[in-house]
């Protein structure tokens, strides 16, 4: 079984928009810190809300770069049922680089949110203005990504 990287970028935001939770690490005082959380993907933007204030918001105050990892799949692959070297779990991953940008503007912390209400729902929403007001949005720039596939069979002459 191979680890195959994935260029394809239309792939690469199938693997996103398949997941439902997303990991942002993010790093102060050379202390790490991962999260889960909900996301949509709008071009070069991940966009992320959670209540406005906290650790993390304190954590990417003082540095805004983070890091998100999706992973789709969990299967368990093996070559040889005996070798505990040769099992893989069969995944996609998907590493995002980037800079965390803090939305202030109503209208579009309300527009953000209907995208992230599309990542979960084909339902139209309508947000509140407390809602709206009370609830911390930011975007994070995509600066880099890569994605890998695991656990894929080899290709040989005779599997091709």
């Amino acid at each position: 079984m191979r680890t195959l990287f994935i260029e394809d970028r239309a792939e690469i935001e199938e693997i996103i928009k398949a997941c439902k939770t997303c990991f942002l690490a993010m790093s102060v005082d050379d202390m790490p810190y991962v999260l889960p959380m909900n996301f949509a993907l709008e071009g070069d933007f991940i966009i992320l809300h959670s209540a406005p204030e906290g650790r993390m918001w304190e954590t990417i105050k003082k540095n805004p770069k983070v890091c998100i990892n999706w992973t789709l799949g969990e299967d368990l692959a093996y070559q040889d049922e005996q070798v505990g070297c040769s099992y893989r779990v069969k995944s996609k991953s998907v590493l995002v680089e980037g800079t965390v940008e803090f939305i202030e503007d109503f209208y579009e912390k309300y527009r953000c949110l209907a995208l992230l209400m599309g990542q979960y729902s084909k339902c139209e929403f309508k947000f509140g203005t407390p809602a709206v007001k009370n609830v911390g949005i930011f975007k994070v720039s995509i600066d880099k990504i890569t994605a890998k596939q695991f656990g894929a069979k080899a290709v040989t002459p005779w599997n091709s």
